[in-house]
């Protein structure tokens, strides 16, 4: 048994997850991009100390901000951490928002060759127009399911494509590694109504700038990572990161940020609508 606790950011869930932690004898497991990262504790809306104290937490802040970690990586981390779990006589209890991270680990992820080093270089060189572009020529069924705005999945499908000779489309119907054959979840999708949701996303980001949100983020600026880095985009911190360098006044960045975490809210319910019920699915035998 593994218990999955998700849904859009700030719905409560890490409170969720510690009352269920403190009732079944369970264990924590973070399954949200950015609360990996040690560098944002605040930003990210980890679990304070005192809550990390109160129950096992596990692969909270357990990465450098340099040091990216991929849905795979975090897959075969988690798959490690239920184990352990499982060994010791407690409950797993997966809880955060990427979807992406939670749909690697149950159904798996395409077998793509790795990328050969001129085609990356080649590929990551190109600008997001000459992108679009020819990924329309080379592989349109990749064009058709990507944003010609989203720069980075249209640069990884570019790359497999010139890389292997075949579309990622193709490769994503080869999943493998997923564990859904091996536990039964049971799912706690949290959700909100709209407007009460977009109300605790703003409230909470005032909080996290009182808390010391903007000394989080001149810390990380100090480090002068690659604007790329995971990290540097974490929802917050380029607006933040824009009124430290003196390009929006104080107001403007944390109205922005409020925007940003509102949209990635709405993604993350609409994801979590029609994606979420199928992580109850039962396990194939």
């Amino acid at each position: 048994m593994v218990a999955v606790i998700a849904g859009p950011t700030a719905t409560g869930k890490s409170a969720r997850a510690l009352e269920l932690a403190r009732s079944r004898n369970g264990v924590i497991i973070n399954a949200d991009a950015s609360q990996l990262y040690r560098d944002l504790r605040i930003l990210s809306a980890r679990p304070s100390p005192q809550e990390e104290a109160a129950a096992p937490h596990r692969l909270y802040g357990v990465r450098d901000g340099a040091s990216p970690a991929s849905a795979a990586e975090w897959a075969d981390m988690a798959k490690e951490e239920i184990a352990a779990a499982h060994a010791a006589g407690c409950l797993p209890i997966l809880v955060g928002g990427t979807g992406l991270y939670l749909k690697v680990l149950f159904d798996g992820i395409a077998p793509v060759p790795n990328i050969r080093a001129d085609v990356r270089d080649e590929v990551r060189g190109l600008s997001t127009g000459d992108l679009a572009a020819a990924l329309a020529r080379e592989d349109p069924v990749m064009a058709g399911r990507l944003r010609p705005s989203d720069t980075q999945r249209l640069a990884r499908a570019l790359e497999v494509r010139r890389s292997s000779g075949r579309s990622l489309a193709d490769w994503q119907e080869e999943t493998a590694g997923g564990i859904r054959a091996e536990v039964e979840a049971e799912v706690h999708l949290i959700d909100l109504p709209r407007a009460d949701l977009f109300a605790r996303c703003n409230t909470r980001f005032d909080a996290m700038v009182q808390a010391g949100g903007m000394e989080e983020v001149r810390a990380l600026a100090e480090r002068q990572l690659s604007p790329d880095a995971p990290v540097m985009k974490a929802i917050g911190v380029p607006p933040l990161l824009a009124y430290l360098r003196g390009e929006v006044a104080l107001d403007e960045a944390v109205d922005q940020a409020k925007q940003d975490t509102r949209r990635y809210a709405k993604r993350q319910q609409t994801w979590f609508r029609t994606q979420g019920p199928k992580l109850n699915s039962a396990p194939a035998r």
